[in-house]
């Protein structure tokens, strides 16, 4: 998921073709490292998002609009006078870099026709936003870099812009077979590795897709390639080359089920494991990506502390289960005490009363006993210990029976809250979760002033192609409400096998249900569970009408006596979300 030069060479040619020539109508700061231009071209406004952030530096087109601060910061009153109302002359990438240049045309205080340069450099932490005259003489940076912070270049007002090359990479867009060879040649890292540590802009997911496209190991030591090999890969970078000069890109991101996990502006066949969606533009990709990318970190970051209370009270409990079950086994000899005592009672008489250790049969199997004696006490004494023993670890054994059948219980419970923790995309979600911590006291009850948040959690709703409804639980509540409110008698039920999941509810409408449906509703069981990360998990599925709530259980605990089983791969397919 690299913003790499080829993603920004796709940016400059759609923000070329929907900005050059437009009129710069609004300049706002909403955030500290942003910059959110307003441009009014060919009758459309365009809203263009500029930010130079250290962990996610990004731009691209976008319909939202961003609240500005009441007092607007000091770059942003530079940008207001100097370029506010200016004309954007033209858009540029020097090279591959990561590195975009707006040329912006406007009248100074005389009238007379002047030029600025806005450049944008996406650097990761090095991403900053800088001002310039025609000559590329620093009026102000978004982020200003003194000499004590970066030797290789200062970005002050008053200093000379230019771009660093502390790395000595190479332009693929002008590289030459010889330039090439050489790089090869002198590298002794592994060839994909080589790629994108020589030429610019190549991220390690272009430089693997090249190597694909070349039919040649990315491991492979790059100097070990002959010079057929090294021709060959060298031909491969130069279609490459000759697509992004012509400006022909396919902006796309690859899923993994539902998770984006990376785009691209080049089709990356290296990734065909990998589901592929296509946009019409790049910064259609990157809102979209880093929308997905953010909700979903948001909710992790949100998530944070309830994990934390279910990981507490999780280790707490198994650590409780591990001694209760120490302490059980330690009361596995009670019967033997028992058997003791009531030996001692039959062919007592015969002890001598001095002998240490009394022989006898045992008259439940025929065997030789051997009971440890107490020469200082008589024998009913002797009997009376032991049968004292049996009964102290039986009512052990009785009360650790319970307390074990109750930790474990708790422990089923806790890990299916964690388990709906990793399902949960929405802050809905957590409320839901929350609130069962709540109610099982794992932590602190909503105070007299404390207002109940608003807004409801809405289970998963699903249709597949030939028009059955399925929805999916995200947690214990919604488990509950699909099984007993939601489903009827004879819809089905599906659930992963012995672990946390979903309750998976299929609607028949009284209908036969195809084979396809089954495997459907299967697999989202195995998707939304603690085993999906697992290639196949066993689901159990049954008419709802056998499924009967646990008396006095968590929320969504249920058992049932009859029902079939499958195996699935974990996956969404054949089906399509819809919002209720």
């Amino acid at each position: 998921m690299a913003f790499d030069g080829f993603v920004t060479a796709g940016l400059a040619k759609e923000l070329t073709d929907a900005l050059v020539g437009g009129k710069i109508a609004k300049v706002a700061q909403p955030e500290a490292d942003e910059i959110l231009l307003t441009v009014k071209n060919k009758g459309e406004n365009y809203r263009l998002l500029m930010s130079a952030s250290a962990s996610l530096p990004l731009l691209y087109l976008t319909d939202l609009n961003k609240p500005s601060p009441v007092t607007a910061p000091t770059f942003c009153m530079l940008l207001r006078k100097h370029i506010g109302g200016g004309r954007i002359a033209s858009i540029s990438q020097p090279g591959l870099e990561r590195i975009l240049i707006f040329e912006i045309e406007h009248r100074d205080e005389m009238g007379d026709l002047c030029q600025k340069r806005l450049i944008i450099e996406l650097m990761g932490k090095h991403s900053n936003l800088i001002f310039c005259d025609d000559n590329n003489m620093v009026l102000d940076s978004i982020k200003r870099i003194p000499s004590s912070v970066s030797s290789v270049r200062e970005v002050l007002p008053g200093r000379t812009w230019f771009i660093p090359d502390t790395q000595s990479k190479k332009d693929p867009l002008s590289l030459t077979k010889e330039e090439f060879f050489e790089i090869l040649s002198g590298s002794h890292q592994s060839l994909f590795k080589t790629l994108y540590g020589s030429l610019t802009g190549f991220s390690p997911a272009v430089s693997s897709e090249v190597c694909h496209r070349a039919s040649l190991d990315s491991d492979v030591e790059a100097a070990l390639l002959s010079d057929d090999e090294k021709l060959h890969l060298f031909h491969t970078i130069e279609l490459l080359m000759e697509d992004v000069k012509a400006g022909n890109f396919s902006p796309c991101i690859y899923y993994r089920e539902e998770e984006p996990e990376e785009f691209s502006a080049v089709p990356l066949s290296s990734l065909s494991s990998l589901t592929c969606r296509e946009f019409d533009s790049i910064s259609e990709v990157l809102s979209t990506y880093y929308t997905s990318r953010d909700a979903h970190v948001r909710i992790r970051q949100k998530s944070a502390e309830l994990r934390r209370v279910v990981q507490t009270a999780l280790e707490r409990n198994q650590k409780k289960f591990d001694l209760q079950q120490k302490q059980l086994k330690d009361t596995e000899k009670r019967e033997k005490y028992r058997i003791y005592g009531e030996l001692l009672n039959t062919y007592g008489y015969s002890w001598n009363g001095e002998d240490k250790v009394f022989s006898c049969i045992n008259y439940y199997d025929g065997s030789e006993v051997k009971i440890p004696m107490d020469p200082t006490l008589p024998l009913r004494e002797n009997a009376n210990r032991f049968f004292a023993k049996y009964n102290k670890q039986k009512r052990t054994f009785e009360a650790l029976s319970s307390y074990i059948q109750e930790t474990e219980t708790e422990v089923e419970h806790l890990l299916s809250i964690r388990t709906a923790l990793d399902l949960a995309v929405q802050e809905a979600d957590l409320t839901d979760i929350k609130e069962e911590l709540r109610e099982y006291g794992y932590i602190h009850k909503r105070g007299p002033k404390e207002k109940k948040p608003q807004g409801k959690s809405h289970p998963l709703h699903f249709v597949t192609e030939n028009g059955f409804h399925i929805y999916v639980g995200k947690n214990n509540y919604q488990n509950e409400e699909l099984t007993f409110k939601v489903a009827k008698g004879d819809d089905m039920w599906f659930h992963a096998k012995g672990i946390p999941g979903s309750h998976v509810i299929v609607k028949t409408g009284g209908q036969p249900l195809p084979d396809d449906i089954y495997e459907t509703a299967a697999s989202l069981a195995a998707y939304y569970s603690s085993g999906r990360d697992n290639d196949k998990v066993e689901i159990d599925y049954v008419e709802k009408k056998q499924v009967k709530k646990v008396p006095g259980a968590a929320p969504g605990f249920v058992i049932y006596h009859t029902n079939y089983s499958m195996v699935a791969a974990p996956k969404v397919t054949g089906v399509t979300e819809v919002s209720d």
